[in-house]
């Protein structure tokens, strides 16, 4: 995977309500902060705070890409600005929320498992 690959994988685990997946994105000592604000490091925390996402607001949301802004850092590291468009969210009776726009900033480094996210932020914005 390339970090240009990075944000259609994100995307797809996503769409597949695949916390598993999503948290093999991210490096085994990386931070995330989810989209609802929770903060979680290393992998096994990732992963717990994805799924929770999952069994919420975003148990039905999928990912609609859009504007990609990559920017090599160096040798083996990128940070990547992915929007994203959310739909399928959910509020807690389950009515469907309006669509919105997502971004996820993500510091990307070459690892022998192939490129990784050190750090990783989901943003919601406002309209």
């Amino acid at each position: 995977m390339t970090p240009e690959d990075f944000p259609r994988a994100f995307a797809s685990a996503f769409a597949a309500q695949d916390a598993p997946a999503l948290a093999a994105l991210l490096h085994d000592e990386a931070d995330l902060i989810t989209p609802t604000g929770q903060y979680a490091e290393g992998r096994t925390a990732i992963e717990s705070a994805l799924a929770a996402e999952f069994a919420g607001v975003f148990r039905a949301a999928r990912l609609v890409k859009g504007k990609l802004r990559l920017r090599p850092l160096g040798p083996g590291a990128a940070l990547v600005t992915q929007r994203y468009v959310v739909t399928g969210a959910q509020n807690e009776s389950g009515a469907e929320l309006p669509r919105c726009a997502l971004v996820l900033t993500a510091t990307l480094a070459a690892t022998p498992q192939g490129w990784q996210a050190l750090a990783a932020q989901l943003s919601l914005l406002a309209d």
